[in-house]
This record gives C-alpha cells, structure tokens and sequence, in this order.
C-alpha cells in the first residue's frame, strides 16, 4: 500500500468560532490572539471569509428585518429605512472581512474542500460590494490600489479572476448563476476584454448559464465587456438553444441564426 500523505496542518473550527465568523464578529477574533486564522477552518476546509460570505443573513441583521416588518411605516419611509438597513449590513460584513484580511491576507486565496475561494463564494451569493473589496484586497496585498494598477497588481487580481474550482467554474460561472449585474460589473471591471472564460465541467460557459436562466441584464454585460465571450454549451448546444429552452423572446431576438448575438438590437 502507497504510505498516506501526512493530513495538513488544520485547526477545525468550532462552534462558537463558527459562529463568531457567521455573525461577523470580529471582536472574537481579536480576543483571541493565539489564534492561527489560515489553519482554521471547518470540516468542509471553508475558512472564516468562505463561513461569513455563505451567511445570507445573521442575529443581527434578522434583528433590524424584524424591525422593518412590525413598523406601520408608510411606503417612502419603509423603503428608505429598508435601503439603509441594507447599507448598514454591507458596512458590517465589509468591517469584517477588512479586518480579518489585515491579520491574515492569505485567507483571500484560500480555497476550500471544492476548490472555491471567498471570491466564488460572494459571487455566488451576490455581495457586489464585497466582490468589489475582494478584488480590491488581492491589489493591496501587491502594494497597488485599484485606482493605478500596476502590471503586478493587474496580473494578481486577474489570477484570482480566474480560479477555477473542481468544477472548473470561476467566480464568473457564479455570479453569472446568481444574477447579479453589479457582481459580474465588478468581475469583468480589470479582466483583459480578450480573456476566454472557458466552459465548466457541465459544458457551461457563463454566457451559456445567463442564457439559460434568461437574464438579459447579465448576457447584456457579458457581451459588451468581454469581446470573446465563448458561445457554445453542452451536447452541441448553443447560447441561442439555452435562451430557446428558457423561453426568453427578447433575448431569442437578440441572437442571431448562427448563435451570435446581434448587438445594435440589444
């Protein structure tokens, strides 16, 4: 028998960790200053940016949602005090995750038990503005700024770009699943226009998964940043039979015969 490969070094995560990362409280982690944060992780390998980018909403944030519905607010006010509470959300996740990073700035290129960094996993449940600071961070880690990349700068964001999990998806195939205009916005942003993001595992380009979820918004923002946005899908198929099969006439509109898509009609 083939000796084992030695386990690497992990501190699994417990539960009021666990917790402490869900909730976004920071102040666990700074309490506890013996701490190795690029060992901790949990069982399925997720790290502390994969366990809060993955909490859709914690005690706090129910807490203010509940606020919201018991208070017979008319419409204008309801709305505003919902943006705001939306505002104040993103602002503690992204207190978070900027602090966290200044202790560990590895944990941003960290991938867990399916290949995923913390970019895939705010991409896929669609937190534009902490993609934005993900990209961000990785320009940092290179002495840059998003404001005047350098060649290093530019070439490391675009490595991250361009991860790909076991599934061969980037953070792009995610937000391209979720929906999210702004998130594919913010990945495309300081992407080369002529980079090739190439089909998945399941055959599957993003523009092939916008098509088939029939979201003109992202197939609109995928074809006008990237200049060679690959066309073809599984079993020979192609955007325009993703766009057929999902029932989508305006965009069936948009594409031409030979599954291109016609640009002055968008």
């Amino acid at each position: 028998m083939e000796p084992e490969e030695p386990e690497e070094n992990i501190t699994h995560m417990d539960a009021s960790l666990y917790k402490a990362a869900a909730e976004g409280n920071i102040e666990v982690f700074n309490n506890n200053q013996g701490l190795q944060l690029e060992s901790l992780k949990t069982l399925n390998h997720d790290n502390v940016l994969h366990v809060n980018l993955a909490t859709q909403e914690n005690s706090f944030d129910r807490f203010l949602s509940t606020i919201v519905f018991f208070l017979p607010l008319p419409e204008p006010f309801s709305s505003a005090l919902i943006s705001f509470i939306a505002i104040i959300k993103v602002k503690r996740r992204s207190n978070f995750i900027k602090q966290i990073l200044s202790q560990c700035p590895s944990l941003l290129l960290q991938t867990n038990a399916r290949g995923q960094t913390p970019l895939h996993v705010g991409a896929r449940y669609g937190h534009s503005a902490i993609v934005k600071l993900l990209i961000k961070s990785c320009a940092k880690a290179r002495d840059g700024d998003l404001e005047k990349l350098g060649t290093d700068q530019l070439i490391a964001v675009r490595e991250m770009l361009r991860i790909t999990d076991q599934e061969s998806n980037t953070a792009l195939h995610e937000a391209a699943g979720c929906g999210n205009v702004e998130v594919v916005k913010a990945l495309l942003e300081f992407e080369d226009p002529d980079f090739p993001y190439s089909a998945n595992k399941k055959q599957e380009t993003p523009l092939y998964i916008a098509a088939k979820r029939g979201d003109g918004g992202v197939l609109s923002v995928l074809l006008d940043k990237s200049t060679s946005t690959a066309r073809g899908g599984p079993h020979c198929r192609t955007v325009l039979h993703a766009a057929a099969m999902a029932g989508d006439a305006r965009n069936k509109g948009n594409i031409r015969e030979g599954g291109e898509f016609d640009k002055g009609k968008r």
